[in-house]
């Protein structure tokens, strides 16, 4: 490992967390596709498959920001635990609906309950700002192993889920997914000496940490983020059985992962200077660009180096926007501002999945391929018009440092 990824580690309790953290993000990379495949398998319907994940994001987006507020007010152990209980309920009920052939209906009631599935990602990520608070190399090099290692559960949560649901029965993937989530979550609430400190009621003044005008850009951006993760997802399973290889749709978006997973790790290697806002729309506008030659896929072997290069301007975006978030949200909403990104992203995939679904439905998957182009241009726009937000001055209560200083300039800060 080299040297400042070691660094970060040498604190008490990190690697705890950090492989904990893991475990629970699998489900992120598996419940989605996995929930698409079991109703494709046992349905054909991949406009039913992709309904249903949207429900399942959509959900997470409007329940997720409320676990991660109580969180901020109360510590994850004490939130964490009762919202997986019934996130976990709600999938096995969606399972046992979906191997008993139940109405479609009841389908959708338990994918909603599902989105009680906590940000882990948001929990991890504000363990590390616990720690290495006001060291921003630090934390650009911590931001950064976690984008790897959500990377790693996209390469290798996909080939888990699709390959199961294929191989063994439909509803496999969900369940192994659910079972990473219970683990996971109760081996991180164990952890409690980096569990970030709860603040009080009295200490959220100012209402939802959503108020934050630089919060707001990254959100809306990240919808339409969301929405080219969720049709290619869907898209490329379409594709792949459409050529008579529906596991390798699994493989294939391993590879976009990979993609992801190699710029991230360089990416926390780098000390970059200038401002991070500008980073982000760079970053932004590649992601868009790199739709556009998914258009020209004829084969699974140029889809896959396709989404390899698009993959690459994935990490470095997220990581970006990481540090915008600790930049523009108070410290005692960290927590719930990390979510929200994450909400937006789950808006997105369910926007972006159920259109796609949709769209291969009617006119096939190469036809798919044009929502994740859509859904970049937008996120474009939104980007450029949001960027002098990001870059402008940041007002002192809006910053989510605890010693009450303003920071230096912005080009001395990291992504």
């Amino acid at each position: 490992m080299p040297s400042p990824y070691r660094a970060i580690f040498a604190a008490p309790g990190t690697k705890g967390f950090s492989a904990a953290g893991f475990l629970g993000r699998m489900p992120l990379s598996m419940m989605g596709i996995g929930v698409v495949t079991m109703v494709s398998q046992l349905t054909g319907r991949y406009g039913l498959a992709g309904a249903l994940s949207a429900t399942l994001a959509m959900s997470a987006a409007v329940i997720g920001p409320q676990i991660s507020r109580l969180v901020d007010r109360h510590g994850q152990r004490r939130v964490l635990r009762p919202a997986t209980f019934v996130a976990l309920a709600a999938v096995a009920g969606l399972l046992i609906c979906a191997q008993q052939r139940l109405p479609d209906w009841s389908l959708f009631v338990f994918a909603a309950g599902a989105g009680c599935v906590p940000s882990v990602g948001s929990m991890i990520r504000a363990r590390w700002a616990e720690i290495y608070r006001g060291t921003s190399q630090q934390l650009h090099t911590a931001y950064s192993w976690e984008s790897i290692v959500d990377e790693v559960c996209f390469i290798f949560g996909p080939i888990i889920s699709i390959g199961l649901s294929t191989a063994w029965f439909p509803e496999a993937g969900p369940l192994i997914a659910a079972g990473f989530l219970l683990v996971g979550v109760f081996w991180l609430t164990a952890q409690r000496a980096t569990e970030p400190v709860p603040h009080p009621r009295e200490q959220h003044t100012g209402g939802t940490a959503l108020r934050a005008r630089g919060l707001q850009v990254l959100v809306v951006t990240f919808v339409a983020t969301g929405a080219i993760f969720g049709a290619v997802d869907v898209v490329t399973v379409a594709f792949a059985e459409e050529r008579g290889h529906k596991a390798a749709a699994s493989l294939v978006l391993a590879v976009y992962a990979l993609g992801s997973c190699l710029a991230g790790a360089v990416f926390g290697l780098l000390r970059l200077k200038g401002k991070a806002s500008t980073r982000w729309l760079v970053g932004v506008c590649a992601m868009a660009v790199s739709m556009i030659p998914l258009q020209l896929a004829g084969s699974l072997p140029f889809l896959a180096v396709a989404l390899f290069v698009a993959g690459l301007a994935i990490a470095p975006t997220m990581v970006t926007t990481m540090a915008l978030v600790e930049q523009h949200v108070p410290r005692t909403k960290l927590t719930e501002g990390m979510t929200w990104t994450s909400t937006g992203l789950a808006v997105g995939v369910a926007l972006g999945s159920s259109a796609a679904g949709w769209v291969v439905d009617a006119s096939g998957a190469e036809a798919g391929y044009a929502v994740p182009v859509v859904a970049g241009a937008l996120a474009a726009a939104v980007a450029f018009l949001g960027y002098r937000r990001l870059s402008g001055p940041v007002p002192t209560e809006g910053r989510a440092e605890d010693d009450g200083h303003r920071r230096t300039d912005d080009d001395e800060r990291v992504a």
